[in-house]
């Protein structure tokens, strides 16, 4: 007898698993993209005061706002208690994360370390336009009248000395950080402000124009851990006073 005729190799791709039948991963993606919209709006709350700390988040009255099941506003829920801005408690449900002067010291401590780290990375690397973009964001933080104003500022010259490190991951850390210095601050500073003008923000520019880098860097990590403080005229909390960041 002879041989049967041998099929040619296959070249079809392997079968698909259940998993990828299901419309799982599609209902999965929507989801997440529903709870990364309900933990970013409640993450712009926190951050700038709008919900104050002790505040409770019902999950049925984020549900009806948001147009959303239960589901993603349990996990939008999940991410704002990874990032330390929400708390779940055993029968009190999930509340907004107070902060203490301890934890300020804490981010004032870890910016200084890695903005110092990006800053001597980045230094090298700064050309006049992104200077000069620093310097106009310095003036801006000196112009403010309001807090909002000049935290937008103020992270705008931080981010901008620092922009050319070449180092992603650490912007990326360094970008949560001014996130949490920001609640801190928004916080603290909600009823009073006064306008300010920042010598230290002069006088990191003038060291990184004369390529003196490590003058600007120890400028830098004593600035970012100045610690203001301000009356906290919160309702219902036992503190007199709040603690934030004004570096």
């Amino acid at each position: 007898m002879g041989r049967a005729p041998q099929s040619p190799p296959s070249t079809s791709h392997a079968p698909l698993t259940m998993h990828d039948r299901m419309p799982k991963t599609r209902d999965d993606s929507l989801k997440d993209t529903v709870a990364s919209r309900i933990s970013r709006a409640l993450a712009e709350r926190i951050i700038h005061g709008e919900l104050v700390p002790g505040s409770r988040l019902a999950q049925d009255h984020i549900a009806e706002e948001f147009g959303a099941s239960h589901v993603p506003v349990r996990e939008a829920f999940r991410r704002l208690e990874a990032q330390g801005l929400v708390v779940s408690i055993p029968r009190r449900g999930v509340r907004v994360a107070s902060f203490d002067l301890k934890q300020v010291r804490e981010v004032a401590e870890m910016r200084a370390a890695l903005e110092v780290l990006a800053l001597r990375h980045a230094a090298p690397n700064l050309t006049p336009e992104v200077l000069a973009a620093a310097e106009q964001a310095a003036a801006d933080a000196d112009d403010a009248k309001d807090v909002r104003t000049w935290e937008e500022a103020n992270r705008r010259f931080h981010r901008l000395i620092v922009s050319t490190c070449g180092m992603p991951r650490l912007l990326s850390v360094i970008d949560d950080l001014h996130a949490v210095s920001a609640r801190f601050l928004f916080v603290a500073w909600r009823a009073t402000w006064e306008a300010r003008t920042d010598h230290d923000h002069r006088a990191i520019l003038e060291a990184l124009k004369s390529g003196d880098a490590s003058e600007a860097a120890r400028i830098l990590e004593r600035h970012v851990q100045w610690i203001g403080r301000a009356p906290l005229p919160v309702p219902g909390r036992a503190e007199t006073e709040g603690f934030a960041i004004v570096g």
